[in-house]
């Protein structure tokens, strides 16, 4: 029989005696002290919101204070868009053809584009809370 290059196996009478072998299925267990990167403190977000205490209050108030700014400022925008429409409305006279043509496209648009702003803005409040919390 022909020696194949491309054949491993070695011949049973260079094999290493049974004793010397090798066992490859033998599992070996590495144990010790588990590592950490830096020590757990108890001064976690977390645990300082859980325990209501000053810092706990701070964090808390601090995304109360973000969500209110988002707040006045989407009813600021609010008010100067609604607030001159009696006015508006006065100039155009008894039209109200007009009066809906101004509704449907000057006021309804920019009312859903200021929701949808409110609604990412909130969203990234409290996800910006949570990475805080989470000490991400």
């Amino acid at each position: 029989m022909p020696h194949d290059p491309s054949d491993r196996r070695v011949p049973s009478d260079r094999r290493a005696p049974a004793d010397r072998r090798v066992p490859t299925d033998r599992r070996v267990v590495v144990t010790g002290p588990p590592r950490r990167t830096r020590p757990l403190s108890r001064s976690r977000p977390r645990t300082e919101i859980d325990e209501q205490t000053t810092l706990g209050h701070t964090y808390v108030r601090s995304l109360m204070r973000s969500q209110l700014r988002a707040a006045l400022t989407v009813f600021a925008v609010l008010i100067l868009l609604v607030g001159p429409l009696p006015l508006v409305f006065t100039v155009l006279g008894d039209s109200s053809r007009l009066e809906w043509i101004v509704l449907g496209f000057c006021v309804y648009p920019p009312l859903v584009l200021l929701a949808r702003w409110y609604v990412r803005r909130a969203d990234r409040n409290e996800k910006d809370f949570v990475r805080l919390v989470e000490d991400r």
